[in-house]
């Protein structure tokens, strides 16, 4: 094959998700994650990807981050809203709040990275000195803050959230930034009503993409459930052979919870989107073995993984690892029997500059940089492939750290990689589908007799067990998943408690959890999520009808570190 016939096949895969921030014993969300990152990020993808017809790209959705937007677009349409933060943003008098009330705003709004969301806006920058004024005494009188002044607080903040997209397409973000300040109740109850039709637009605007061919929409077992730990937790050994366990010896039933999550989310996809998803990126890349040839039997022709997953698994075959241009640009097939699916492992340096070295760059040059570098990877690899290469990152929680919410990256990315002679942009599907027919532009097919169990993060479980925290959590949902076994194994519980008692189990099994458990994180981080996840421990247990264990009175992990915390998560990466 000819130089000249050659291509680069560019796979950019957006991954969307938060945790489920709703405590379900008192309906309320604890954290408003979901609604900002809607608001700013979720909308700024999607225009992105509207403006530039000849751009393709993979949208990754969690079907439990669309339950949630579902359940904010029906709180907005009904009125009845259970996000505490929203309620404050259309209380019509601010006068007079309970102290609570008052601390959760102060808590709440300057929650972001202030570098892009404060600083470049003198009237919010006011706000946060008197804070820091009262905050720095000794007395600490919060009460001296008027209502008008938390009517400017959580005005600025809804403000600040907005989407670049929607500043430049709207005249009610651009009016109220201009104003500055005394932002009256019909002020804020138009930025309510403009967040209300920001999200109830989302899934149709991703739809109607898919619909036109111009994108794919992947979908991930329901809940974020970390596949491999959930079907043998000692496959935490195959990457760390002394990982620490947990006391249980495994999760009892895991096989059946990992079916249930894949089956959950297809019937979710089909049901939003109008058809089943070709295929899965597993929640935080984590796979193995056994949950890759599930996803097999359930349908799914494709998965994606971390860069060091295909070391480990390489290394485990062969004992040794060739040149990275001639391994990692290809997908690889894994097989048992009949069972086939497609596995692509995304260049973690290339995923990483986007989602933690280019923000600090200038658009144009960070464009061109990553240009530069894809252009390397089509010169290095051999000259008679057709490489494929997978940048694949979150898809929300790296654009607050650039200026204009990366509006000018990502604008000119697109531009410049639609209009490049020899890089494709193309989805996963897309390219299976043409080399299925036989075209003369793919990679060559890798096999892996077997795939270790590994995630985007070190290609190891590290982050989600063996810490002490981390194990004493999955003791806990062991034990109590034990108990729900029981109980549905026999005729105590009607219909609509054992629904309740399946929904309530399939969140606590959730990775999220246990990412947040262990020192190194920010306690103030960890102290919610801990508090949040038995919640929903103790909840399972009321819905099963079994005392509440008095060990879930008492936190799990106390984390400590000064983490990065911006948008609900520490910003992730390899």
């Amino acid at each position: 094959m000819s130089d000249t016939q050659r291509q680069l096949n560019l796979i950019l895969c957006w991954h969307m998700h938060q945790p489920d921030y709703r405590d379900y014993a008192s309906g309320e969300f604890v954290l408003p994650w979901t609604y900002l990152h809607a608001a700013k990020d979720y909308t700024d993808m999607v225009y992105h990807l509207e403006q530039t017809p000849q751009a393709r790209a993979v949208m990754n959705f969690v079907p439990v981050l669309l339950d949630q937007l579902e359940d904010y677009a029906r709180q907005f349409k009904t009125g009845e809203m259970r996000d505490p933060l929203l309620r404050l943003l259309v209380r019509e008098d601010l006068n007079g709040l309970a102290p609570d009330e008052r601390d959760l705003l102060l808590d709440r709004c300057f929650r972001c990275n202030h570098a892009t969301m404060i600083e470049p806006y003198p009237a919010y920058q006011r706000l946060f000195k008197m804070f820091r004024e009262i905050d720095e005494h000794e007395d600490r009188h919060f009460e001296y803050l008027s209502g008008q002044y938390l009517a400017d607080l959580v005005t600025w903040y809804h403000l600040i959230w907005t989407g670049e997209s929607v500043r430049r397409n709207t005249e009610l973000v651009p009016r109220l930034m201009s104003q500055g300040s005394l932002f009256g109740y019909t002020d804020r109850r138009l930025l309510f009503e403009l967040y209300g039709e920001l999200i109830a637009g989302l899934i149709p605007r991703y739809r109607a993409l898919l619909e036109a061919g111009r994108i794919e929409i992947s979908a991930t077992p329901h809940y974020h459930p970390i596949a491999p730990l959930l079907i043998d937790l000692k496959s935490a050994r195959e990457a760390l052979p002394d990982a620490a366990l947990p006391e249980a010896p495994s999760y009892p039933g895991g096989v059946d919870r990992m079916a249930f999550h894949i089956d959950s989310a297809l019937a979710s996809h089909a049901q939003r989107f109008g058809q089943r998803p070709t295929g899965m990126w597993p929640a935080e890349g984590g796979v193995s073995q056994s949950s890759l040839v599930l996803l097999a039997k359930h349908g799914v022709q494709w998965a994606a993984s971390g860069e060091g997953v295909l070391v480990n698994s390489l290394r485990h075959t062969s004992g040794q690892v060739p040149d990275k241009f001639q391994y990692l640009y290809r997908p690889y097939r894994v097989q048992e029997g009949e069972n086939q699916i497609h596995c692509f492992f995304r260049d973690d340096h290339l995923s990483d500059l986007v989602g933690f070295e280019y923000a600090k760059w200038y658009g144009r040059d960070a464009v061109a940089n990553f240009v530069h570098e894809l252009e390397a990877i089509y010169q290095h690899t051999p000259q008679h492939e057709n490489p494929v290469v997978s940048v694949i990152l979150d898809g929300e929680n790296a654009w607050e750290y650039y200026h204009y919410n990366g509006y000018y990256f990502l604008s000119e990315l697109y531009e410049a990689l639609a209009k490049h002679p020899t890089i494709r942009m193309t989805t996963f599907a897309d390219y299976l589908q043409r080399c299925a027919a036989g075209a003369d532009t793919c990679a060559a097919t890798g096999e892996l007799s077997h795939v270790v169990a590994g995630s985007w993060v070190y290609g190891n479980l590290a982050t989600w067990i063996g810490d002490r925290d981390k194990n004493r959590a999955w003791d806990l949902l062991c034990a109590a998943k034990r108990s729900y076994d029981l109980v549905m194994a026999s005729d105590r519980l009607g219909e609509q408690d054992r629904r309740a008692a399946s929904k309530q189990l399939a969140d606590c099994e959730s990775s999220d959890w246990f990412w947040w458990f262990g020192d190194y994180n920010p306690a103030h981080s960890v102290a919610t999520f801990d508090a949040l996840f038995r919640s929903n421990l103790m909840n399972l247990y009321r819905h099963l009808q079994l005392p509440v264990p008095p060990i879930l009175e008492h936190p799990i992990s106390h984390g400590g570190a000064h983490g990065v915390e911006t948008g609900g998560t520490m910003r992730r990466g390899s």
